[in-house]
């Protein structure tokens, strides 16, 4: 089915807003997926805060300008089916990944990142980056370390003497009186 003008501006319009607040995004090539299957790969993309739209490339071009995604135009070719990671940037690379080494008709071809096209075998680069949970964890631990280890360095002259005191109590218990 044709889609009108109006069609064709509310599919740019959703998309560039998609993809101005995305923080990466991949296009794949669909041939040969059956339908039940890109059901499946939409229902886990929503699980994991994955935006998936097949758009036509023309369409997808006008979305993706003035975005940090206007770099991946030259390579839209073909059909495709674009992933926007909203949540962590590494949740599109999960979801598509695993999605890919289940199916072998996706076939990941365009992969950006931060205004960056990366080469599509980066892919696992970009699906072990931390989750923002995981990220605030590891800065956290970072950030108490140095605190911690003050405190231990404060109280390691009083045990230091609850040591010897014990030791030497110790010692004349053992020898006999």
């Amino acid at each position: 089915m044709a889609l009108n003008l109006e069609g064709k501006q509310a599919i740019v319009e959703e998309v560039s807003a998609v993809a101005s607040r995305a923080y990466s995004c991949i296009a794949a090539e669909y041939s040969g997926l059956s339908v039940e299957a890109m059901t499946k790969l939409r229902t886990e993309a929503r699980k994991k805060g994955v935006y998936v739209r097949v758009v036509r490339n023309t369409l997808a071009r006008r979305a993706l300008s003035g975005t940090d995604f206007a770099c991946m135009s030259e390579r839209l070719v073909g059909p495709l089916v674009l992933a926007f990671s909203q949540e962590d940037p590494g949740s599109v690379a999960r979801v598509m990944g695993d999605f890919a080494k289940a199916n072998n008709k996706l076939i990941i071809k365009v992969v950006s990142f931060g205004g960056r096209l990366l080469d599509p075998t980066d892919l696992k680069v970009l699906a072990n980056m931390p989750t923002r949970e995981q990220a605030l964890a590891l800065l956290m631990s970072v950030m108490k370390a140095p605190i911690t280890k003050f405190v231990r360095t404060l109280a390691e002259p009083s045990a230091k003497l609850v040591r010897t005191v014990a030791a030497i109590r110790d010692q004349k218990e053992a020898t006999p009186a």
